[in-house]
C-alpha cells in the first residue's frame, strides 16, 4: 500500500517535470528550434492539422527554421497560420520554401522571458507540493483506518518529503538551465 502511494507520487512528480520541460521548449530563445512551431495548426481540407504533418520542418542554420510544404497549395495557409500564431516571427517565402528568421532577443525581452521561466518553475513546484499533500493525505487515511502503524506513517512521510525535495531540486535545475540559455548572447 505505502509503496503504491510512493510510486504514484513519484510518477506524477515526474510528469510535472516533463510538462515543465515541454512548456519551456516553446519559449523562443536566441536560436531557432523546431519546437517553436510544433503547436501551430494549419487548415488542411477542412480540418486543422499540426504543421509537421503538412510540411517538413527543419533547421536551416542556428537562427532560421525552414518549412517545406508537401503540397504547393499549402504555402499560403501555412504562412497564414504562422502569422496568426504567438511566436512573433514573420515568415519569408521563396517559391515553395518558407523561412522563419529568428531575430536576436533584446536585453529587456530576455529578462521578461527569464521571469516567465521562473514563473513556470514556481507552477511546477506548486504542482509537486500538491502531489506531496495528496500522498501524505492517503497515508494519513491508512493510519486512520488502522491499516498501518504510526511508525510506518512517519517513515512514509519522510520518504515522500525526500522525494518532493529531489523533484523540487530538479525543477530548479531545469529553470536555471533555461534562464542561462536565455541570458547567453
Amino acid at each position: 500500500m505505502l509503496n503504491d502511494i510512493k510510486t504514484d507520487a513519484q510518477t506524477r512528480m515526474g510528469k510535472s517535470i516533463d510538462a515543465l520541460k515541454h512548456d519551456l521548449t516553446r519559449l523562443r530563445t536566441g536560436r531557432a528550434s523546431t519546437a517553436l512551431v510544433d503547436h501551430i495548426k494549419v487548415p488542411y481540407y477542412g480540418s486543422d492539422m499540426p504543421l509537421n504533418q503538412v510540411a517538413s520542418v527543419s533547421l536551416a542554420d542556428a537562427r532560421s527554421i525552414q518549412i517545406s510544404p508537401f503540397e504547393k497549395t499549402m504555402v499560403a495557409p501555412i504562412e497564414k497560420a504562422i502569422m496568426a500564431s504567438d511566436i512573433g516571427v514573420t515568415p519569408t517565402t521563396a517559391g515553395t520554401v518558407i523561412r522563419l528568421n529568428m531575430p536576436p532577443l533584446t536585453e529587456e525581452r530576455r529578462k521578461e522571458l527569464a521571469k516567465h521561466v521562473s514563473h513556470e518553475g514556481e507552477n511546477a513546484k506548486i504542482a509537486i507540493r500538491n502531489i506531496r499533500r495528496d500522498a501524505m493525505q492517503k497515508v494519513k487515511d491508512l493510519l486512520k483506518d488502522k491499516q498501518i502503524s504510526e511508525d510506518d506513517e512517519r517513515r512514509a512521510d519522510d520518504e515522500i518529503q525526500k522525494l518532493t525535495d529531489r523533484f523540487v531540486k530538479e525543477v530548479d535545475a531545469v529553470v536555471k538551465a533555461k534562464e542561462d540559455e536565455l541570458m547567453a548572447i
